[in-house]
């Protein structure tokens, strides 16, 4: 996805997970999103993932901090598992892409789902296969088979090409399958609040920045139509930690819990949350 021509500046970021790096964050008028420069190559992006700050990779519980985020993860997992059960009316076949330690897939299969995964990083991966839980390193390995139900949770902002991915999501889904497609959302409060220490920018992780508008469109001109859009209402909080951290060097969790509650007060009005899960039909 090369839109470099258009692009305007919106704001500069630093890497606070790795490299310390600084970053821009141009801006898309047409799409309302935002692309992180400069891009990394593919072969340079993993070492960015190399770190154990970086959560979404392990089953660290050595902090509070940790403790608490996969509390709240089981949780939300079998909301997850119920959202996809009710979209589908039952039980089907499931593709998890970005699945990380593969708990969703877990939780999935128990629940009766054909459950299958995607994941390149081989940490992760390893620690899937002790779930029982096997996953494939790239969406190609699956070269017939299409599935009812594919979810992406918080990935579409990490792939290197997002039309290429939204390809790819087409086709392996059934007709009238449905994609879950869970993303930060730069437009909410607490994005506008933290700016440029805004935990969900996550650069150079996080290679795309969208919008409601961008989502939209950008699967749109693939046949795969908004149904709806939900928020991720935990986000704002756990965001919201990681943005006092990097703002003023610890976790005011009084502080973050403020901004999370007061960004999640005004989505409600707005419709601009933390983060937003879309509802996509193959149609």
């Amino acid at each position: 996805m090369d839109r470099e021509q258009n692009l305007n500046f919106f704001i500069t970021c630093k890497d606070h997970t790795v490299s310390g790096e600084e970053f821009q964050l141009l801006y898309d008028e047409e799409l309302e999103m935002l692309i992180t420069t400069p891009k990394p190559n593919n072969e340079d992006l993993g070492k960015y993932y190399q770190s154990e700050d970086y959560i979404s990779h392990t089953d660290s519980k050595r902090s509070l901090f940790e403790k608490l985020y996969h509390v709240i993860k089981m949780y939300s997992l079998s909301k997850k598992v119920h959202l996809i059960s009710k979209l589908n009316t039952g039980t089907g076949t499931l593709l998890d892409i970005g699945a990380g330690t593969g708990d969703f897939l877990a939780v999935a299969k128990k629940k009766g789902w054909d459950a299958k995964g995607v994941e390149p990083n081989t940490q992760a991966k390893e620690l899937a296969k002790q779930k029982g839980i096997d996953l494939v390193p790239e969406t190609k390995e699956y070269i017939s088979q299409k599935f009812d139900v594919i979810t992406m949770w918080h990935v579409l902002e990490h792939v290197p090409d997002v039309e290429f991915q939204i390809k790819e999501l087409k086709r392996l889904l059934q007709p009238g399958g449905h994609l879950i497609i869970a993303v930060p959302n730069f437009k909410s409060y607490d994005a506008t609040y933290y700016k440029s220490f805004w935990a969900a920018f996550d650069v150079p992780r996080h290679l795309w920045h969208f919008s409601k508008k961008a989502i939209h469109l950008l699967f749109e001109k693939h046949d795969l139509y908004l149904e709806k859009t939900l928020p991720m209402k935990f986000d704002s909080f756990y965001v919201s930690l990681l943005s006092e951290k990097y703002k003023t060097g610890t976790m005011n969790f009084f502080r973050a819990f403020w901004i999370g509650l007061q960004s999640n007060l005004k989505g409600r009005s707005s419709g601009e949350f933390s983060s937003h899960i879309y509802v996509l039909k193959n149609k």
